[in-house]
């Protein structure tokens, strides 16, 4: 498959000259860590730990195996798994031999997946079994005649297996896989991001995008290898995937991968692998600080929580340093087409980590903007955008649409911001229709079109109500139509129809109001901020 970016040779020259893209893919720092510390754990996940050197022989299995299954480079493979090391082979396997990664949040159903996979052109799918009670390969069974270009599905606990058990180093050669090393400029992940008209977006990061992203980590976090990560967030979302999957790899450490978050286990996973540092959404911390674990497990070990997604409550902070004193608790931003943009300094006053969304990485690069597009003053809000090395390279099959979001080399993040005298960025709000649950999208015009779909449903408006743990809950505002006013419609009747559209469950509605009538504007554009004023009131 050939994908089409909006890469330029100046682009390269650019961020190479300044030292931001070093050519570099990441089995190259998986190789460098299994010559230089072999055993060293490099992944424990709910079922087995993982040395270095044993990643690296299943990863050159696996990416052995793909090839034998005719994926070549620039194929994509599609994996739908939870935080397992599964999920760490496949992906540095398709890496190795420059296949396209295209991982899916394990919550996503048929017509998530399906609309994605189609667009990827995927030719291996990886799933489970089972996670979390759910029947994957029933689900893709019955959408098989949607996924015509995927020849091979391998099912860990069952086929992949298989398929690992398989010593295809004896039926290959291993120095192919040294000449198949992709350039660093390639395509390495296709992953979906949230999309405000109705479908998601295929976002193609390259592997200098993806390996820029962490190389300020160390110096700004004085991260080493005897740091021990741990992710419970989605390794399928980008801060899964860069600080879960990667970063530990780009730094010769120890990642613990949770694969269901719960603050108590969590508690004791760092008792029991002294977890130094994780990334996650404000709520997680939320829940860490209730934890009863804190009083009987031994925490001392955690020393960095940087929070993504959602502003720091005042008191969520003061909390975390009344019960985790040595704990030092950073706000971040960024988004699935620029990485992490913004992060805050250990060293940062309080004013810094409660009222800011942090200060830009090394090379990335931020400003707002008004409504004619000129540069807003400090403290002023405005448009926010960003540009810098790990900027995507545009959106599958759609560089058209991906140069409109563009002005000029600056791509518009769709939020709104604030920068204030000394470069710390305060993000205000959303000019893009998506909601925030819990640090994570949800695509409002998605899931409107699938109201739009029933038959009772004249009108309906999805907007976020906030939530003080989550940040936002979606509410449903729907008008019947005049025939079905005295039947209703019932919350129960909305969630048994969503759930028969294949919605995955995270973007159903947490709350339903049926109206005679939405307000509008003279020209008939529902007017959403008067209805989140209604239902806040």
């Amino acid at each position: 498959m050939s994908f089409e970016t909006i890469l330029t040779a100046d682009l390269i020259d650019q961020h190479t000259g300044d030292g931001f893209w070093r050519g570099r893919v990441i089995t190259d720092w998986l190789d460098e860590v299994a010559d230089a510390a072999p055993d060293t754990i490099a992944f424990v996940d709910a079922h087995r730990a993982i040395t270095y050197a044993d990643l690296r022989d299943e990863v050159d299995r696996c990416a052995l195996g793909l090839l034998e299954l005719g994926v070549a480079p620039g194929d994509v493979v599609s994996f739908q798994l939870p935080n397992w090391i599964e999920w760490v082979v496949v992906h540095y396997a398709a890496s190795r031999i420059g296949a396209v990664s295209n991982p899916l949040i394990p919550i996503y159903r048929e017509r998530e997946v399906g609309f994605m996979i189609a667009l990827a052109e995927s030719k291996v799918l990886v799933i489970p079994t089972s996670f979390r009670g759910f029947d994957y390969p029933q689900m893709y069974a019955d959408m098989a005649d949607r996924l015509p270009t995927v020849e091979h599905t391998l099912v860990v606990g069952d086929s992949y297996d298989e398929f690992m058990a398989t010593p295809w180093e004896e039926r290959r050669d291993r120095r192919e896989l040294a000449a198949l090393r992709p350039d660093a400029n390639e395509v390495s992940l296709l992953i979906f991001t949230s999309g405000t008209t109705g479908e998601p977006k295929g976002v193609m990061h390259t592997h200098n995008t993806l390996t820029a992203a962490n190389l300020p980590l160390p110096d700004r976090l004085s991260i080493t290898s005897d740091d021990v990560f741990h992710i419970a967030s989605t390794l399928a979302h980008l801060t899964g995937f860069l600080y879960g999957a990667r970063l530990n790899v780009q730094n010769g450490a120890t990642c613990v991968l949770q694969d269901v978050w719960d603050a108590e286990k969590f508690c004791a996973l760092v008792a029991e692998h002294s977890i130094t540092y994780t990334s996650a959404a404000t709520p997680f911390l939320h829940d860490l600080i209730d934890a009863k674990g804190l009083a009987t497990h031994d925490v001392s070990s955690l020393r960095l929580f940087c929070c993504m997604g959602a502003p720091i409550p005042r008191a969520v902070v003061a909390t975390a340093r009344a019960k985790l004193p040595s704990l030092v608790v950073l706000g971040g931003w960024g988004q699935t087409e620029n990485a992490l943009v913004t992060l805050g300094i250990p060293d940062d006053p309080d004013d810094k980590v409660i009222n800011t969304d942090g200060y830009p990485w090394p090379g990335m690069e931020i400003r707002t903007v008004d409504l004619d597009g000129a540069p807003t003053l400090p403290d002023v809000e405005g448009r926010l955008q960003v540009r810098g090395p790990s900027l995507f390279v545009g959106y599958l099959h759609r560089i058209a649409k991906t140069l409109e979001e563009f002005d000029g080399s600056w791509f518009d993040t769709g939020d709104l911001g604030s920068i204030d005298g000394d470069g710390y960025l305060k993000i205000a709000g959303r000019t893009k229709d998506v909601i925030i649950r819990g640090g994570e999208n949800i695509p409002v015009a998605f899931v409107e079109n699938v109201f739009y779909e029933h038959p009772k449903i004249a009108k309906v408006a999805v907007v976020g109500v906030p939530d003080p743990r989550l940040q936002e809950r979606a509410c449903a505002c729907v008008v019947l139509k005049d025939e079905f006013v005295a039947d209703g419609f019932a919350f129960e009747e909305m969630t048994a129809y969503l759930k028969s559209k294949g919605l995955a469950k995270h973007y159903w509605p947490e709350r339903l109001e049926v109206l005679e009538t939405l307000p509008t504007t003279a020209s008939g554009k529902i007017q959403k901020f008067a209805l989140r004023k209604q239902f806040v009131e």
